[in-house]
């Protein structure tokens, strides 16, 4: 009887099946991840990049320069007396007498007479010719007083101002390298026919500006009569516009300018744009160009202020939609670039200001808190 036997089965190692479909997943994963970056490649999928907020970056056309403002001439100063040491002179010598003329004795004896004071008419053209011919001749007068005469008339524009308000601002500064956080105040008042304006801006427990501009509202707008403006650790300076004297003259300065209206001060200006804005929207539009004639605490000189866009602020963290105007001082100048942002949907008053210096110092005044006022009288 023959017997058959079955070999015996031979177990396969767990471990190396497990290794085998270790690699079958990898060599998967890798071949789908090599499909993605074909497809990316073929069929151009970008891949997610972070980008920043856009900025919205405004380019100015180049202006001509401004016309260069015309200076009046200063009086000119005393001589001063200077006492000499005479020495004491030695006795005069006395004087020959003169011959005495030979009088010639007339043949009538002589009357006393009173001649009648009579109009100088035609009747004595030869006296007339006489004392023409000894007067000396009359000076031409300077261009300077001649433009003190007639200085030339500002620009009229449709103005119409907002109404009294008091404006809070949030401010922030940049000085030498360190970061400043304070507070501001403008107070806008007027009655139809003057106006004032009260403003202030502090820097932790110090007020660095101070100003006061007062005046009258006529044909041209805003038109200022003072305006005084007291810094940080510097005595105040009073800017005058007499009417009387059409001059523009300075506490500080000897300096004096034509006034034929139309002028503005450092403050005013903001409101007299405000008030062209509010008069006329139409008359803002970007690019366009708006001179004014700005006096300061020394001097004075044309601002061309240019409309740069309309833009939108965030002011106390709402959206509001602004014009921005900008005025950018010429070239060498010591003057500060200065940003206006006018709200029209808020009787165009001023929700930021920003004063920059050539060293990229700055304040930045941002309105945190609205609240008009009554119709009062300025003063």
């Amino acid at each position: 009887m023959s017997s058959s036997s079955a070999s015996p089965t031979i177990p396969s190692d767990p471990f190396a099946s497990r290794s085998r479909w270790l690699w079958v997943l990898l060599l998967t994963l890798l071949l789908h991840i090599l499909l993605l970056v074909w497809g990316n490649r073929q069929f151009g999928v970008p891949a997610p990049v972070h980008r920043p907020e856009p900025m919205v970056m405004a380019t100015l056309t180049p202006l001509p320069p401004v016309e260069k403002p015309v200076l009046l001439p200063q009086a000119p100063k005393p001589a001063p007396q200077t006492t000499k040491q005479v020495s004491k002179p030695s006795a005069p010598a006395r004087p020959k007498a003169a011959p005495e003329p030979s009088v010639e004795v007339p043949d009538t004896p002589i009357r006393e007479t009173v001649t009648p004071i009579v109009d100088a008419g035609p009747a004595a053209p030869a006296a007339a010719d006489a004392a023409a011919a000894a007067a000396p001749p009359a000076a031409e007068p300077a261009p300077a007083a001649q433009a003190e005469a007639a200085p030339p008339a500002g620009k009229h524009y449709q103005t119409n101002p907002p109404p009294s308000a008091e404006l809070k601002y949030d401010v922030q500064a940049l000085q030498k390298g360190q970061n400043y956080h304070g507070s501001g105040k403008i107070t806008w008042q007027t009655d139809g026919g003057s106006y004032t304006v009260n403003g202030e801006a502090g820097i932790l427990f110090f007020t660095v500006l101070d100003f006061k501009s007062e005046g009258e509202i006529n044909g041209f707008g805003v038109a200022p009569v003072t305006f005084t403006q007291k810094r940080r650790n510097k005595p105040p300076t009073q800017t005058i516009f007499h009417r009387e004297l059409n001059r523009i003259v300075f506490s500080s300065s000897p300096q004096s300018y034509p006034r034929s209206g139309g002028e503005q001060d450092r403050s005013s200006v903001v409101w007299q744009l405000a008030s062209i804005g509010r008069g006329d929207s139409t008359q803002f539009a970007p690019g366009v160009v708006i001179d004014l004639f700005v006096a300061g605490p020394l001097d004075a000189e044309t601002w061309r202020m240019q409309i740069v866009g309309q833009e939108k602020v965030n002011v106390d963290g709402n959206d509001v939609d602004t014009w921005h105007v900008i005025r950018i001082p010429e070239a060498g100048s010591h003057e500060q670039r200065l940003d206006i942002w006018l709200a029209p949907r808020q009787e165009w008053y001023p929700v930021k200001i920003r004063f920059t210096d050539k060293d990229n110092d700055y304040i930045d005044m941002s309105l945190s808190k609205l609240k008009q006022l009554g119709q009062t009288a300025a003063h």
